[in-house]
């Protein structure tokens, strides 16, 4: 094994542990539309993509740091709180596997929802490039953040 090969995981969860501690320290500055994404934008490669599945609310490809912050606003109006409760790296490497347990309120319904997301993240050179969350049940994420008619 050579050195680079035994320092590669190490690398890429360091870089995904900064980015959960800075989208902490984000979203307790008042997150999107009042804190600065600078804390979070060294993670992040200014090419990243990020792939949600187009049913959620905040569905679709987002690209770059301005795509980024457009998600978290999207984020910030589908949900009142959104809390990774527990993670679980499950492969690391250049694609990091993460199982998150997610505690969250939708902020149109008011209904809390406890649920696993399973996450890859692709980082090279120190930095985010790629990822792709996979949920479980989107649909009834979907239909918790959807108001009534």
């Amino acid at each position: 094994m050579t050195h680079v090969e035994a320092s590669s995981p190490t690398d890429s969860v360091s870089v995904l542990n900064g980015m959960y501690a800075a989208e902490a320290e984000y979203l307790s500055a008042g997150g999107p539309g009042k804190a600065s994404f600078r804390v979070l934008a060294p993670f992040f490669s200014p090419d990243v993509v990020l792939h949600q599945a187009d049913s959620l609310p905040y569905g679709g490809i987002w690209r770059g740091h301005r795509g980024m912050e457009q998600f978290f606003l999207a984020m910030s109006r589908a949900w009142e709180s959104f809390d990774i409760a527990e993670r679980q790296f499950l492969a690391t490497g250049d694609t990091t596997v993460v199982l998150l347990q997610v505690r969250a309120r939708a902020r149109a319904t008011g209904r809390e929802l406890a649920f696993p997301l399973l996450q890859t993240s692709r980082v090279e050179d120190g930095q985010i490039v790629e990822v792709h969350p996979f949920y479980w049940d989107a649909a009834a994420i979907a239909d918790a953040c959807q108001t009534s008619v």
